[in-house]
């Protein structure tokens, strides 16, 4: 697609490099693309820091940044980035640039115009975050099979929710990967491991590797 790299921007709160902590792609080197604002305030954010301020990007200023670090993976996340419109154009123009991209989305808004080159690791809104409302299951009918779907686990209602929602929606059929994930600092992850092995449920578990190095600091 054709870009004016001079007059398309968004809104950035960071750019930096760390290992990726989430996901198929957990501990490879990865530059974040931070995008500002969240139409969400979920109970178990960890990026609150993002919901305001930031500066303004060209998309040259962003690609100029991101090839400094001379890293194959770039994740755009936020905040929620597509709230920022102009952030679909941005994931295009970043595999053109050659690079492999995912994207981490609320699942609040729509998937459907995202790139197909993207890896799409949509979070479904479990009921300890408060916006299980938000959740666009419309959105179930445009994720590819090799996204990702992920959920974070707070408790044992979020956990039988989730049960609920793999039946009602057949989610391991629609994606590859489902990713469960312990609420860090609320629930164990042992605790989580004994329930999905207790129902050898077809899931992957997965921590938040960056906050077991570094914990919350920005930047990592």
């Amino acid at each position: 697609m054709s870009v004016d790299l001079s007059t398309q921007s968004v809104r950035i709160t960071e750019v930096f490099c760390s290992i990726q902590g989430e996901a198929i792609t957990v501990g490879l080197p990865t530059v974040f693309v931070r995008l500002t604002g969240c139409p969400l305030r979920c109970n178990y954010c960890d990026t609150a820091y993002a919901f305001q301020g930031g500066q303004m990007d060209t998309f040259s200023a962003i690609i100029e940044k991101v090839s400094a670090f001379n890293v194959r993976h770039v994740t755009v996340t936020g905040g929620e980035p597509l709230a920022q419109k102009a952030c679909y154009a941005l994931l295009a123009l970043l595999c053109d640039s050659g690079y492999q991209v995912s994207l981490e989305t609320s699942g609040a808004l729509p998937i459907d115009s995202v790139d197909a080159r993207v890896s799409i690791v949509m979070d479904l809104k479990t009921p300890s975050s408060g916006e299980v409302r938000r959740n666009l299951w419309e959105n179930l009918h445009h994720i590819k099979k090799a996204d990702q779907i992920k959920c974070v686990i707070a408790n044992r209602i979020d956990y039988d929710w989730v049960r609920f929602q793999m039946d009602q929606y057949q989610l391991t059929k629609r994606v590859d990967h489902l990713l469960l994930s312990p609420s860090h600092g609320v629930l164990s992850a042992t605790d989580l491991a004994e329930w999905i092995l207790a129902d050898r449920l077809p899931v992957r578990l997965q921590i938040q590797l960056h906050k077991y190095l570094w914990g919350d600091a920005k930047g990592r």
